[in-house]
């Protein structure tokens, strides 16, 4: 059950918002939006959509949850015990949201986190209301980030050659499933296809020597997102230069990440360390990561991001040169970056970075 004081801040913050842009009420109808005020909770049914399947409404003085008479009795009982919602549920058969929203709050202002006849559409405005995580948040991330950290470094020891790439990315949804945590973005890449695609959707292409496991993984609405490179059989030369500058690359990334940060400098100084390292171009062939949590990355960084590090505020930075890559997510505390996916037992690197000693994941070699 969600603590009193989180759910405090919570309202607290949304409140002020409306305050401030003149708002009488805020809908809350994306998946994100319903995790991070209900403090964990869950609007899924399909994992492929924003949208979820039970919607907040949010005045000055009450607290509603509406949806389809199909999700009542679970949102209301495993979702928002406790935490003061009314419900209003509505027959499926019929599209009952508007005529709910309108008995609930017509003539009134309305915001909304996504576009909605009659509403402001705020959602770009609401997002950041979530970025300075609460000490609630930080736990559960915490817990969170140490299991995605600990499956795929097991996955990574486990996988063998001939295995198809479908079978490695079960191997790791097995892992992370179990324990709640839906991974919403699962890459594999063997061999060639590390080479040639940043978002290597998994195959039938079967392991030889070489693999790139990529996962997102969610969980109380919360995404982890990291990254882990497996050989078999010692390097070439080539991919031990280049995962030496792609791991140089993120330490930077990671160790410029600090509260009251400009994100602009950060991605200056990524992109600063790939030309230090001699890849100076490897940055334009994929975004480099930015901020996370309840999104799986709520703006990408770039040189004319606007936006700073909030304390407590998690990123998730992916630089990557042809061939191999470097990701884990950090929280941005005031004593510095904490990595919380980091994977036991995994290879690591101590790189040193704006004096910083920043350990990173290195390939792991069979």
């Amino acid at each position: 059950m969600a603590l009193a004081s989180e759910i405090a801040e919570k309202e607290r913050r949304l409140r002020a918002f409306m305050a401030e842009r003149g708002l009488d009420a805020v809908l809350l109808s994306r998946q994100a939006g319903f995790a991070w005020f209900t403090c964990g909770g869950d609007s899924h049914v399909g994992i492929a959509t924003e949208a979820g399947v039970a919607h907040l409404l949010i005045t000055r003085d009450r607290k509603w949850a509406l949806c389809e008479n199909i999700e009542h009795a679970r949102i209301v009982e495993e979702e928002l015990d406790g935490q003061g919602f009314e419900c209003r549920p509505y027959p499926w058969w019929q599209d009952g949201l508007p005529s709910t929203l309108l008995d609930l709050a017509g003539g009134k202002a309305v915001g909304a986190d996504m576009p909605r006849p009659g509403c402001e559409d705020i959602g770009a405005d609401l997002a950041p209301l979530r970025y300075s995580l609460t000490p609630e948040e930080v736990a559960r991330y915490r817990v969170v980030g140490a299991a995605v950290g600990q499956a795929l470094g097991d996955t990574a020891r486990e996988i063998q050659p001939g295995m198809t790439e479908h079978a490695v990315a079960a191997s790791l949804a097995a892992k992370l499933l179990p324990q709640g945590i839906i991974p919403v973005v699962l890459l594999i890449a063997a061999d060639e296809r590390v080479l040639r695609y940043r978002h290597p959707i998994p195959t039938d292409r079967r392991l030889e020597k070489h693999a790139m496991l990529v996962v997102c993984g969610r969980k109380w609405g919360l995404i982890v997102s990291a990254t882990r490179m497996v050989h078999f059989g010692p390097l070439d030369a080539d991919l031990r230069r280049k995962h030496d500058a792609v791991m140089a690359v993120d330490a930077a990334f990671i160790a410029h990440t600090r509260p009251g940060a400009a994100a602009a400098d950060i991605f200056a100084a990524g992109v600063e360390a790939y030309c230090a390292a001699g890849f100076d171009d490897e940055w334009k062939l994929h975004h480099q990561g930015g901020a996370t949590g309840y999104a799986g990355r709520d703006y990408r960084a770039t040189l004319d991001t606007e936006d700073v590090v909030q304390p407590n505020q998690a990123f998730a930075w992916n630089p990557s040169i042809t061939g191999t890559k470097s990701e884990d997510t950090i929280i941005a505390t005031p004593t510095g970056p904490g990595i919380i996916s980091a994977s036991p037992g995994f290879p690591t690197v101590s790189v040193t970075a704006a004096g910083h000693s920043i350990q990173r994941p290195d390939i792991l070699i069979r």
